[in-house]
C-alpha cells in the first residue's frame, strides 16, 4: 500500500496566478506558508520557523484558486511532487519540489456588517395594529 498525501494549513505568501503549460493546459500556482515553534532547551526562549509550500492546481479547480489573494488563511490537502529539469544556464539539474492541490478550504471569516448595520432596529410600522 502507498501513500502520498499532503495537509496544509497556512497563509498565501501573494495572490494567485493563472498559467499556461504544455498544450495551452492552464493552471494555477501560489505560495503558502506555515509555520512551527519550538522552545530552545539552553535560552527558553521561542524560535518560529516558517516554510514555503510552491501549490499547483489543475482543472476547473483551478480557476477557484486563481480567486485566492494574499494573505488568504486556507486548509489544503493534496500531494507532494518532485520535477527536476536543468534550466537554460545551468549544467546540472535542479529538483523542485510543490504540492499538487486537490481540495482547498477558505478559513478566513465572513466580514463583519457595519456597526450601524448591527444595532439598527426595524421600527414597527405605524399601518400595522398590535
Amino acid at each position: 500500500m502507498y501513500q502520498n498525501k499532503a495537509i496544509l494549513m497556512g497563509f498565501l505568501g501573494n495572490d494567485a496566478e493563472v498559467r499556461t503549460g504544455k498544450n495551452n493546459q492552464k493552471f494555477t500556482t501560489f505560495s503558502l506558508a506555515t509555520k512551527t515553534s519550538y522552545k530552545n532547551k539552553e535560552t527558553g526562549e521561542y524560535i518560529s520557523r516558517t516554510e514555503w509550500h510552491r501549490c499547483i492546481v489543475f482543472g476547473k479547480f483551478g480557476e477557484f484558486a486563481a480567486t485566492l489573494k494574499k494573505g488568504a488563511h486556507i486548509n489544503l490537502e493534496g500531494e507532494i511532487q518532485h520535477t527536476e529539469y536543468t534550466p537554460k544556464k545551468a549544467k546540472k539539474p535542479v529538483r523542485s519540489d510543490s504540492v499538487r492541490v486537490t481540495s482547498i478550504l477558505k478559513l478566513d471569516r465572513a466580514e463583519k456588517a457595519a456597526p450601524e448595520d448591527l444595532e439598527h432596529e426595524p421600527e414597527p410600522s405605524e399601518d400595522i395594529p398590535f
